[in-house]
């Protein structure tokens, strides 16, 4: 309704009803006594229908202040069955709600006045209904007490939502009616970013989101530190809605036997990402940093010569060769020589060997130099390799770096070795301990029924992938392997935009980049220095990012750097507030919006006394409503922080504001088939309070009682795994293992 005056004054009592009843008494009075009026009765018909129409039209803006009024205590609910949110190949659904202009903030700011404070007081019934739910609570009634408390419109104690927050800041917009709210596909690629304090719905927030994006065809990546088991059932039904449960997979890092296999540092674009994704989640504050860029140097040299022997890094291996690295030693200072080294080298070892252990009275044995301090702690065949492997390398002339390296980190003495990798070896015992071993480092010569994720294949097959991290039972182990997945998936959009991979990457419906729907809850805890390219460069590649978090302050201290922080929050175009606890998190919106011009009216009482006694008035008084306006923020941190659950602002294309509610999710649990609801249930009873799921006795000691569930979770992964076999047209053969094949969801080379 445009207002067409200065000051809308809105929280008022509703006089019209004054005026309105007044003018239907008259067209009363009138019909039933025009004769006594002594009026015509062409004249009475129009007196009539005159004052019956103005009383009904002062009714209706009675009406619209009375509604206006209740829209400011109380909100509808507001929900949504999972199979009902609207599907669009050109817009996203996000809620309802209205777009925010500065007589909202003019509203709000009356709101906040405090002779207004009794609009917003609860009703007297719902005083009432508090009250008597707590007496018949203590005699002894506590049905009736049970159904005071019943949220329902029949009800005349309702109580109020337990939303929270203050509903008058959506209220003085719903008084004008809202309207369902979309956001252009086309902006998702330039990445969304949702802020929210605990509990207030930002993951039931991200379950619409990805509904929408499984059911219109995207791949889609979730990854979830926290492991909500509502948001893998919604996951669930979505993919069953959409035809694609065959290829739906699950990574979670708290039931690694039910798991699909991940390598996060099998896949690399160049070998030195493999030191990065392991040395990202090593300390780095102060003196640490040091011994973090020791660390990352003895990985890197361990990557290479792996890499080089035509093996794939896992943990396992790293952990394995970084403690001891001999082995490795021997297995590629053998291989160098049987490439670049003479013919006799094998008998130059074995008498190098012969002269280090041999009899002192032996007179055969050959004259070596004697061993030294570093080299009396390594083993002696390793020591006349990394010899030879030398004196060849001077006698022609020639060197190898990952020879090098490998002979650099030789000479170090075992104990100086272990002190200065001394915050490396626990983090990869944490790796490579119980079950969660066979989880991260696949043995890729060994069949397994489960498959391996590799992302280029997820996204060639257009897959939907569920990924939990399990951070509330081990954080480090969460953040190292969330780090790495997400350097992971840098690379492959680095590689797919370079090498333009995407072409046969196509949507079924047209010919263009399919996208890759990336949602990652509690980000903070997961990105690294590679989060930054994934942003401002993998847009060309399909990625469009998702991101939630509570405070923004959690990611700067994950990061470490205040300005790296704000890079990253350069990159995010859609901005989605809920309500926040921190004044810095609120000025991310707050800042970026513009200044309003707000109204406010202002009584003046004027008294004079005139002292001339000459002149005829003596006294004078005057009373002047003056209409003043001042420049204020549309929006203050304040109101963010006094957001009700399940609503927030959001910022998109340039800087339009809205305001929406989101709709609280529904599934009937009929619809999912019976053994992902009875794995969810699990979730629902366990996940939060097994704090060692890695040792491998704990999943056969804690079997639920329904062991089915388990089986027949795996046997749902084999099946769509086999599905996916048959049907894969993008299966490929690694160069470095060409006798294996590879099924969609395992990296080239590997057998599933």
């Amino acid at each position: 309704m445009t207002n067409r005056y200065q000051v809308e004054c809105l929280l008022r009592p509703p006089v019209e009803f004054f005026s309105a009843g007044l003018a239907i008494s008259i067209a009363i009075m009138v019909f039933g006594f025009e004769n006594w009026l002594y009026m015509p009765p062409s004249v009475a018909s129009v007196a009539v229908i005159g004052f019956t129409g103005f009383g009904l039209w002062r009714f209706r803006q009675g009406t619209r202040i009375v509604s206006y009024h209740k829209c400011l205590r109380k909100l509808p609910r507001f929900t949504l069955q999972r199979e009902r949110i609207p599907i669009s190949e050109h817009q996203l659904y996000v809620g309802k709600g209205f777009r925010w202009e500065a007589r909202h903030t003019q509203r709000l700011r009356d709101c906040l006045l405090p002779h207004n404070a009794r609009y917003f007081q609860s009703s007297s019934a719902t005083e009432i209904g508090k009250r008597l739910s707590l007496s018949c609570e203590r005699i002894g009634l506590p049905s009736i007490a049970s159904i005071l408390q019943i949220d329902h419109w029949l009800n005349p104690f309702r109580p109020p939502s337990g939303v929270g927050g203050r509903p008058e800041i959506h209220g003085v917009g719903l008084w004008e009616g809202e309207k369902p709210l979309y956001s252009p596909i086309s902006e998702r690629v330039g990445h969304t970013l949702v802020l929210g304090t605990t509990r207030v719905g930002k993951t039931r927030f991200a379950e619409i989101l990805i509904n929408q994006d499984i059911r219109r065809g995207d791949t889609t990546i979730v990854i979830d530190p926290k492991g909500d088991a509502e948001l893998l059932k919604g996951m669930v039904a979505a993919c069953q809605a959409a035809g694609r449960l065959d290829k739906f997979l699950v990574f979670h890092l708290a039931y690694p036997e039910h798991s699909a296999r991940y390598n996060p540092i099998g896949n690399y674009t160049r070998i030195t990402q493999v030191a990065t994704r392991i040395a990202n989640a090593l300390p780095a504050e102060g003196n640490a940093i040091a011994f973090r860029e020791f660390a990352w140097r003895f990985i890197n040299i361990v990557a290479q010569a792996l890499d080089s022997l035509e093996q794939r890094p896992t943990y396992r291996l790293i952990h394995s060769h970084v403690s001891n690295i001999d082995n490795l030693l021997i297995r590629y200072g053998q291989l160098w020589l049987q490439k670049h080294g003479p013919d006799d080298w094998k008998d130059r070892i074995e008498q190098m060997q012969y002269g280090l252990t041999g009899s002192a009275n032996d007179r055969e044995r050959p004259k070596v130099p004697s061993l030294t301090n570093a080299e009396r702690s390594h083993d002696i065949h390793a020591v006349s390799v990394a010899r030879i492997l030398v004196q060849v390398m001077q006698e022609f002339g020639t060197s190898d770096p990952v020879a090098d390296g490998l002979l650099s980190a030789f000479k170090y003495e075992r104990s100086y070795f272990d002190k200065i990798t001394a915050s490396l070896g626990p983090f990869l015992e944490k790796l490579t301990t119980g079950a969660v071993a066979e989880l991260l480092s696949p043995d890729y010569s060994r069949p397994d029924s489960r498959p391996t994720l590799d992302w280029m294949n997820v996204i060639e097959q257009h897959a939907v992938v569920y990924v939990g991290l399990a951070a509330l039972q081990d954080a480090m182990v969460s953040a190292a392997v969330g780090s790495a997945m997400f350097s992971d998936l840098t690379a492959t959009a680095g590689e797919i935009y370079a090498q333009s991979a995407c072409r046969n990457m196509t949507y079924p419906r047209k010919n263009e980049i399919s996208p890759i729907s990336l949602h990652c809850d509690e980000f903070n805890e997961l990105i690294g220095d590679d989060f930054i390219p994934m942003l401002n460069k993998a847009g060309g590649a399909g990625f469009q990012v998702t991101a939630y978090t509570q405070t923004w302050s959690d990611v700067e201290a994950r990061i470490g750097n205040r300005a790296k922080a704000q890079q990253i929050a350069g990159n995010f175009n859609t901005l989605h507030m809920l309500r926040v606890r921190n004044k810095e998190t609120a000025e991310l919106l707050t800042d970026m919006l513009p200044k309003v011009q707000v109204a406010q009216m202002t009584t003046v009482s004027v008294a004079q006394h005139q002292s001339d006694p000459t002149s005829e008035k003596h006294f004078g008084s005057a009373v002047q409503d003056r209409v003043t306006t001042s420049d204020v923020p549309m929006l203050e941190p304040g109101d963010l922080t006094r957001l009700p659950k399940g609503q927030s602002f959001m910022l998109m294309e340039g800087g339009q504001l809205f305001k929406l509610r989101l709709p609280l999710p529904q599934s009937k649990d009929q619809d999912l088939p019976p053994n992902i609801e009875a794995l969810t249930a699990h979730m629902k009873n366990d996940y939060h309070s097994k704090l060692d799921w890695a040792r491998d006795d704990w999943w056969q000691n804690n079997m639920p009682p329904n062991q089915q569930v388990g089986e027949d979770f795996r046997n749902l992964i084999s099946d769509a795994s086999v599905s996916r076999q048959e049907n894969s047209v993008h299966q490929q053969t690694d160069a470095k293992h060409p006798d294996e094949t590879a099924n969609p969801f395992t990296p080239k080379g590997e057998t599933a």
